[in-house]
């Protein structure tokens, strides 16, 4: 997708930037990635208090392959969900989409992370 074409589609919302990454590109406002583009289709973040609306849409999640070299493929998502197509020809209501998105990237950038634990070794 053109990164300028991008731009114009959220100039509703504020100013974004595109930047590649793996297969696909990342949509960031003011430094927070809180989109994703990948195969020519848009994804927004998502959490509990949107993914309602995403499902309503009748939106999935973006879903990718991992292990295909080992021949034990799995399948996994990222918080992403792909937009609703209506939202492309819509700039108002897609920049209420992508102010709910912007704002669960700024909480998940903000919250507390969780500890990993460490595997104790035991002395003898």
């Amino acid at each position: 997708m053109d990164p300028e074409f991008i731009r114009d589609l959220f100039a509703q919302f504020r100013p974004v930037t595109v930047k590649r990454m793996f297969s696909g590109a990342g949509i960031f406002a003011d430094g927070l990635m809180f989109g994703l583009i990948v195969d020519g289709a848009i994804h927004l973040k998502v959490d509990e208090t949107n993914i309602a609306d995403f499902e309503r849409e009748g939106s999935r999640p973006f879903t990718y392959t991992r292990g295909k070299r080992s021949g034990r493929p799995t399948r996994h998502a990222l918080p992403y969900w792909r937009l609703p197509e209506r939202l492309y020809d819509d700039p108002d209501e897609l920049a209420v989409w992508a102010g709910r998105a912007f704002a669960i990237a700024e909480r998940k950038k903000f919250a507390p992370r969780a500890r990993t634990k460490r595997k104790r070794t035991r002395k003898k």
